[in-house]
């Protein structure tokens, strides 16, 4: 299989330069090398920017409602167990509105990849802070600049139990793709947290302010270990990691629940 194998024909509304292009290329590269047919993917969604994703691939497509991608994705894994089921959702749609689905799924711990396009900000509602968008930016809504400390998706997916945790940078799609295959093939919940820029609302998290900032967690990195984990998932500013933060094996809904071969 090659990516274009995966090429929808419906036209792209997206922004010029927006970060979901580099994961949108990432997500039909990893298909092509994991060897599946378009007929065997299910791709699911809720609302917003993220949630157009599946439209631009050559998949099996479920758009939920806001926030409730996870739900829908559940109930596919339980129903049919040869699908590979990936979740392409926003940082408002997964982290905001779908919050609370967010934390029970990990602790099911169902056999999904989960691909949040976290821009930091409310894109297809026009700019308005997100959870996790920085402690003092200023938006449409915060005009005095935010005054919450933003959500660290990563520490409270550890801290629900997930197994499988990791950053990409969208501009960077030869790791984002090596991610994404290693969340698809992970037995379980892994959660890919993926920052792009938002070259219309969000002014501040632009490529530049990330590539002065990410840094690849390297060999000597031990991905098994909670206590590097939490201390990598929580380093934000001048220094953030990307790649996989996480990695450990657990029991799936499907091998508790007795509905494996």
């Amino acid at each position: 299989m090659e990516a274009n194998d995966f090429k929808s024909s419906d036209p792209i509304t997206w922004c010029p330069r927006c970060g979901n292009f580099g994961i949108l290329n990432s997500l039909k590269r990893a298909l092509a090398r994991l060897g599946r047919k378009p007929s065997d993917i299910l791709l699911v969604s809720g609302i917003g920017q993220a949630a157009k994703m599946p439209h631009y691939v050559k998949a099996n497509c479920f758009n939920g409602l806001h926030g409730r991608a996870l739900p829908a994705a559940f109930g596919a894994r339980v129903a049919n167990k040869d699908l590979t089921i990936i979740v392409t959702t926003g940082d408002g749609d997964c982290y905001g509105e779908g919050g609370n689905h967010f934390i029970h799924n990990i602790r099911r711990n169902p056999d999904i990849t989960v691909i949040v396009c976290d821009n930091q900000i409310y894109g297809l509602t026009k700019g308005q802070a997100s959870p996790t968008t920085d402690e003092h930016m200023v938006t449409k809504i915060t005009p005095r600049g935010v005054i919450l400390e933003h959500l660290s998706p990563l520490s409270l997916a550890l801290s629900a139990g997930a197994g499988f945790i990791a950053r990409g940078f969208a501009q960077d799609t030869d790791h984002l793709t090596d991610l994404i295959l290693a969340g698809i093939h992970y037995k379980g919940f892994a959660l890919i947290d993926v920052l792009q820029p938002c070259v219309t609302f969000n002014r501040k998290n632009t490529y530049e302010w990330y590539a002065e900032r990410v840094y690849k967690l390297d060999s000597s990195y031990n991905s098994a270990d909670l206590g590097s984990a939490f201390l990598k998932s929580l380093e934000w500013g001048d220094h953030i990691p990307i790649g996989i933060l996480y990695n450990v094996s657990k029991p799936t809904y499907e091998q508790k629940a007795g509905l494996t071969d």
